[in-house]
């Protein structure tokens, strides 16, 4: 079914951009192949792999399949509002207006610029993002304590080794104080992916890398994953917590498991397990990988929650449709009662929709900073 819905745009593509073209029929039919090609990019994906989360081609030939998913959609999109302000006209005096066939042209050319400034966008190692977070009476020790947030690696054919190994160098130069990491570390079986997350190994901080499962960790044997990167020297806080210190002060660091683990039998994300037995009156930071649970997290008294998941919405306007499926939530800080979450717009993200436009991929480094 989700191969015949993608398969849509196309249609509507050939029939109002292509078609009309006065262009000799062959033409027109291979162009239309193409597109018709380009637009079952995910049925290709499952083929190539078993799973539309984890097309196995080469890099070059999954950045070309994004561009032109992502210009087949934009066109799509174009085409249909010249038709409607064409529709709109005939209800006008003088109307009955026709889309020049310089538009048609015009139209493909821009998106197809778009679509590969999207793609660059999306594939870059990403640029620093830096946030100060107040937090409510935070311990003298923890002021100006930095933590480095990643989030949606989604280590594949798209982001693979060389990328990781950039991202980690990045990361590293930075300095801060402890790193986390929210999910999506992966996009791939253990033995297609287990070369490309090796860089992985090498992220370091003061006080360590702590992280949680994402949703795409539970597409591809969650437990495998969370065991090989607990032994890469990640500490992994599933439904968990632990206690850092400066001095004689505490911040307690907290992680829940993914709201889609329940749907294939394993332990759903459980915040009162996760604080159970943590120090009272000490600050807390959530890793919870999906934003939209943040108001229990409020609630509960947790000074700060980091997310991921959205993407940031990644194209502008895209961003409001994302929002509405995660509880209003999708880039950025919010304050939700006495808490502050922040959602990051990720670090990578999937290469099924591998599209940024005024949605940037991040690497967010957090100062906390006291307040009564």
């Amino acid at each position: 079914m989700i191969h015949l819905i993608f398969s849509l745009p196309c249609l509507y593509v050939v029939a109002r951009g292509v078609w009309p073209l006065p262009w000799p029929l062959p033409l027109k039919l291979g162009l239309a192949a193409i597109l018709l090609v380009a637009s079952q990019y995910h049925l290709w994906s499952r083929l190539s792999s078993g799973s539309v989360f984890s097309p196995e081609f080469p890099r070059p030939v999954v950045m070309l399949f994004s561009g032109a998913f992502g210009a087949i959609i934009l066109l799509a999109l174009l085409l249909f509002a010249f038709d409607t302000a064409a529709l709109v006209s005939l209800a006008l005096p003088g109307g009955g207006w026709e889309v020049p066939t310089a538009w048609r042209i015009g139209a493909a050319l821009a998106v197809a610029l778009l679509a590969a400034v999207a793609v660059q966008q999306a594939v870059r190692v990403p640029p620093l993002k830096d946030v100060d977070v107040a937090v409510r009476d935070l311990p003298p020790g923890f002021e100006g304590y930095t933590i480095l947030h990643l989030t949606d690696l989604h280590i594949s054919r798209l982001f693979p080794a060389s990328w990781a190994q950039a991202v980690v160098t990045r990361a590293n130069e930075l300095d801060t104080d402890v790193i986390l990491v929210t999910g999506d570390f992966i996009d791939g079986s253990f033995a297609a992916r287990q070369a490309d997350v090796e860089p992985l190994r090498h992220l370091t901080a003061r006080d360590g890398v702590w992280a949680i499962p994402g949703n795409h960790e539970y597409f591809f044997d969650v437990e495998t994953w969370m065991r090989h990167f607990a032994g890469m020297g990640m500490h992994i806080l599933a439904n968990a917590h632990a206690v850092v210190t400066r001095g004689g002060d505490a911040l307690v660091l907290a992680g829940v498991t993914d709201r889609s683990a329940p749907a294939i039998g394993h332990p759903g994300p459980d915040l009162d397990a996760a604080l159970a037995g943590a120090p009272a009156n000490t600050p807390i930071v959530l890793l919870d990988h999906q934003p939209a649970n943040a108001p229990r997290a409020a609630a509960r008294g947790v000074a700060l929650q980091l997310s991921g998941h959205t993407h940031g919405g990644m194209i502008v306007g895209l961003d409001r449709l994302v929002a509405r499926g995660n509880n209003g939530f999708v880039s950025g800080a919010y304050r939700v009662g006495g808490m502050t979450l922040y959602v990051n717009n990720g670090t990578g993200l999937w290469a099924g929709f591998a599209l940024r436009l005024g949605r940037p991929s991040e690497l967010t480094r957090i100062t906390l900073r006291r307040t009564s």
